[in-house]
């Protein structure tokens, strides 16, 4: 897409972080936004600034868990604005934790905002933006972690490495259909963003009990956090997506710096050599973003 001016762009999880940058981004190339998050308040402020800025936006708060709330979505982008041209399927949280020690609730977290929040995205708005058959693009947020396997981080890993593997097959997909749509998995390392705190918007039904006891666990925990507070700014992530979205570019990868991790667990897959277990310090560079 060489031309975003006019046309209309969701953005999930657009209330903080990674989507508000997004939201200010594309905004600011002249696009018109249907913005959702799950945090009324933060959602508000973000539409409010855009509001204030020029910016034609709707929003409305949406769990991307449940796909009546994701149509619902879909159904108030095209009242409002009578199409779609970018979605971004952005909304994410952060789960800590090995596969076994992981509740259900964990994991049914994880799962239902990481991966049923791309799967629904895909399905209340594809099938509208092909039957427009105008061109378009989808970008999936995964996160660095969809390529690599950082320890202690079972669920997150799990639904960010599906986000990539599903994302490459919606392009081929789209490809063989021949359609107007792009697509693109963002994959970034650590980015200053909220995700850390992502606790603070888990509903009530899906939150443990009991914190974990675990000494490792706080550790990860923290070294997570402190990451993620030094990491890349959202600006410099969305400068990059809007990019690849004029460019019709699949991958976004924002830290170079991670390359030889890459080339290194693949260079593994090929020889049949078993993954590097590398200490929490050393592994700076295998984190999570969005």
């Amino acid at each position: 897409m060489d031309e975003l001016a006019g046309k209309v762009a969701v953005i999930t999880g657009a209330g903080s972080g990674l989507g508000r940058a997004l939201a200010h981004r594309l905004g600011s190339a002249g696009m018109r936004l249907v913005l959702a998050d799950i945090d009324s308040s933060r959602l508000n402020d973000v539409g409010g600034e855009l509001d204030d800025a020029g910016v034609q936006v709707a929003t409305l708060v949406t769990d991307v868990s449940k796909r009546s709330q994701v149509e619902g979505l879909a159904d108030l982008a095209y009242e409002q604005f009578g199409a779609v041209n970018v979605l971004c399927n952005n909304a994410g949280v952060a789960v800590v934790g090995s596969a076994w020690e992981c509740t259900d609730a964990d994991w049914a977290w994880a799962m239902g905002v990481n991966l049923w929040g791309v799967i629904h995205g895909l399905q209340a708005f594809v099938p509208r933006m092909l039957a427009a058959g105008e061109p378009g693009h989808i970008v999936n947020t995964a996160s660095a972690a969809g390529i690599l396997a950082p320890p202690l981080s079972s669920p997150y890993v799990a639904t960010k490495h599906a986000v990539v593997g599903m994302t490459e097959s919606l392009f081929h997909d789209l490809a063989l259909r021949q359609s107007k749509l792009g697509c693109s998995v963002l994959a970034p390392g650590f980015v200053k963003t909220q995700i850390a705190a992502s606790e603070s918007v888990r509903p009530d039904e899906l939150k443990n009990p009991v914190p974990s006891s675990d000494p490792l666990m706080a550790e990860v925990g923290k070294y997570y956090a402190d990451e993620v507070a030094r990491g890349l700014p959202a600006e410099a992530v969305a400068d990059a997506v809007h990019e690849a979205i004029v460019e019709g570019r699949f991958y976004i990868f924002t830290h170079p710096e991670m390359t030889p991790a890459f080339e290194d667990r693949f260079s593994r897959m090929v020889a049949g050599k078993n993954p590097k277990t590398r200490p929490l310090a050393a592994s700076r560079d295998d984190g999570k973003s969005s």
